[in-house]
């Protein structure tokens, strides 16, 4: 699996669930001074362990606007390749997966990839995250946006079946239809479930629905792309 760290804030606890889960780290511009200053803020608290040298990136890259020398300076002084990109067409999200697809192409072996961020913040910074996993769903199947409250990730036409893990999420879960001007959508293992709906932004949108505990895998049938949510429970991330 593959990282990949914003410029939006996060919990410790989440964040040393996904680092830890992962095997390759990847800093998106200001999201080196987010790693760096969580674990210096932890730093301060430990006489005799610098975290920071626990989670070290294998890349910072961007077009370096937001990184602040003084984090640079540091990743660069513990080996870490801090790569500019000053392409304008790209957002720094989009260097990033490049660079993981550079990856991929030269080992041979894919990955999956989690966000962390991206679905918080600024509200454009939201959309672009939506439009560009939108697109991602061609190339990659399996691409998760992370944050202190939600995962989510699409799901293309087709059905799915989804192994809920009702200990890390819940209750709350969504489906929405960004992107699309509807879709007809069947679910099974819902609280509020659907046949042959139509979901769109000026009709049905499934927010605020709930996982059954009782129900082990959710059922969900799509005739176009959709976005599934579900709420994180942050007392099981530590």
């Amino acid at each position: 699996m593959a990282l990949i760290i914003l410029n939006q804030p996060f919990s410790s606890a989440l964040f040393k669930r996904v680092w830890d889960a992962s095997q390759w780290h990847c800093c998106a511009d200001g999201g080196a001074n987010r790693l760096h200053d969580l674990l210096l803020t932890e730093a301060s608290k430990e006489a005799e362990t610098d975290p920071r040298k626990r989670y070290i990136p294998d890349l910072i890259k961007g077009d370096l606007d937001s990184l602040r020398p003084d984090v640079q300076a540091y990743y660069e002084s513990q080996g870490v390749n801090v790569t500019q990109d000053h392409d304008q067409d790209s957002t720094d999200l989009m260097k990033c997966v490049q660079a993981l697809a550079e990856k991929e192409s030269i080992e041979g072996d894919r990955y999956a990839l989690v966000i962390l961020g991206g679905l918080s913040g600024r509200l454009d910074q939201t959309v672009h995250t939506l439009s560009y996993l939108h697109k991602l769903r061609k190339t990659r199947r399996s691409v998760f946006a992370v944050t202190d409250d939600n995962i989510a990730w699409l799901l293309d036409e087709g059905e799915h079946h989804i192994t809920i893990d009702h200990n890390a999420f819940g209750p709350t879960c969504g489906l929405l239809p960004v992107g699309v001007d509807h879709t007809i959508l069947t679910t099974r293992g819902l609280r509020w479930n659907l046949t042959d709906t139509k979901s769109h932004f000026d009709g049905m949108v499934s927010t605020s629905n709930h996982l059954v505990p009782s129900e082990p895998v959710v059922h969900i049938k799509t005739t176009q792309p959709i976005w599934w949510t579900m709420e994180l429970k942050a007392e099981n991330l530590a």
